[in-house]
């Protein structure tokens, strides 16, 4: 290991010690210190980070008997590290770095270093969730899937700005811009400039809400041989974006165990998740529930559960942790997916909070009470979608009354026979 810097054996005064000989490593891109504690005396040391060196490293804290090693989730940086902790069975734990914020005023590498080991010898870390090293791969590669769909994505919504700026009214008539209509309509307007109404006849394919004339007038725009060949080449980057999403597909579902696929046929039934949303799902959190303490502690690892911010009795904040970020994206995601489907319960809970918390936050509930679906499907249960008159069943003659009382202002009496058989029709 090259040592660089050596601080000087420090004694602390701590008297009960959780791990009698651990270390706190403060890491960076290109540099570590590591702080190793042995009862009360502490030996920091710098190293780099390039393979040699962490093991250089690993060796110097084996030989000293280390028990547990403690880093922060700094961006990228702590990956390469565990990796070869774990190849070296040398025990790590990566810890939140919002629950181990130092001391105001003591902020160097070598204090925080200091501070991380400290917390590890009294057992006040709580180590976040790290899947183990196939599930890590398999993660990486859902996450770069995801990138590729939200790039082309973005390709799309700048053609549909393209066209639309040269007067094409495509997407205003066509739901699908990348349906085999669409496709074959653009390569019409790129192919040829003086199309009729019978070239559109021809590339239009399936059930159509609007007919040859509209579509025709519709991409009969302004577009100069210069936006045609531009166009030409948005749509050739949109297409090999495409092919090579196809690619990653393959990739990932060849990666897959049996036990992961029987979980993303399970987590397909949950209206507003599909197969891809099932994939991400499963390389984040893996099949083992036994991770997590129960599915409000999954929830809040993926950062959709309800804040609890509150002091003197009143409730200050109820804002979602950050979490999972990429996870928290998909099942916000689904959620606005599952809400479209009016028969689900997640419509129904949607419909009853939109109304006086706003989209955001209604969706947010929405894609909590998925994560707790999630977690008891992953868990073994079978989904049951509750349905969209669940909340209906609860006090159904508080409800009469309400409505009952608001005909009442509007001045609406109804007759006594009348409102006996509404209430008998609620009760039954």
């Amino acid at each position: 290991m090259s040592k660089g810097k050596t601080q000087s054996v420090i004694k602390t005064d701590d008297d009960t010690l959780y791990y009698e000989r651990c270390a706190g490593i403060d890491v960076h891109k290109t540099l570590l210190v590591v702080c190793l504690r042995i009862g009360r005396k502490t030996e920091s040391r710098e190293c780099g980070t390039t393979t040699g060196e962490i093991r250089e490293m690993v060796n110097w804290l084996k030989g000293n008997r280390c028990q547990m090693v403690a880093m922060e989730s700094t961006g990228s940086y702590w990956k390469p590290l565990y990796n070869i902790f774990e190849q070296e069975n040398l025990p790590a734990m990566v810890v939140n770095a919002y629950h181990i914020k130092n001391v105001p005023g003591r902020k160097t590498d070598w204090n925080d270093a200091f501070w991380i080991a400290k917390c590890l010898a009294q057992g006040l870390l709580k180590p976040s969730f790290v899947p183990n090293r196939e599930q890590r791969e398999l993660r990486d590669m859902t996450r770069f899937r995801k990138s590729q769909i939200e790039e082309r994505s973005r390709n799309i919504n700048r053609l549909q700005k393209f066209l639309e700026g040269a007067n094409i009214k495509l997407g205003s008539w066509l739901s699908d811009i990348e349906g085999k209509s669409s496709s074959e309509l653009l390569e019409l307007i790129i192919g040829k400039e003086d199309f009729t109404l019978d070239d559109v006849r021809q590339r239009m394919h399936g059930r159509l809400k609007s007919s040859p004339e509209e579509i025709f007038a519709a991409i009969e725009g302004y577009i100069t041989p210069t936006q045609r060949k531009f166009l030409a080449h948005v749509m050739n980057i949109i297409k090999e974006q495409t092919r090579l999403i196809e690619i990653t597909d393959e990739m990932i579902k060849a990666s897959f165990s049996d036990e992961q696929k029987k979980a993303v046929e399970a987590l397909d039934a949950i209206p507003g998740i599909g197969t891809v949303s099932a994939e991400q799902i499963v390389a984040e959190t893996g099949t083992d529930m036994s991770c997590f303490r129960n599915q409000h502690s999954f929830s809040n690892w993926i950062g959709v559960a309800p804040g609890n911010n509150e002091s003197a009795g009143k409730r200050k904040s109820g804002k979602t942790t950050h979490g999972n970020k990429t996870l928290k994206s998909t099942l916000s995601q689904c959620a606005k997916s599952a809400v479209k489907n009016k028969k689900s319960f997640f419509s129904a809970q949607y419909a009853r909070l939109v109304t006086h918390r706003g989209k955001n936050r209604a969706t947010m509930a929405v894609a909590h009470s998925m994560a707790i679906a999630i977690y008891f499907v992953l868990s073994g249960y079978d989904f049951k979608d509750l349905g969209s008159d669940y909340y209906n069943q609860f006090n159904r003659e508080k409800k009469v009354n309400s409505h009952l009382k608001q005909l009442g202002k509007l001045g609406i009496s109804l007759p006594d026979d009348l409102i006996d058989f509404i209430r008998a029709q609620s009760s039954g």
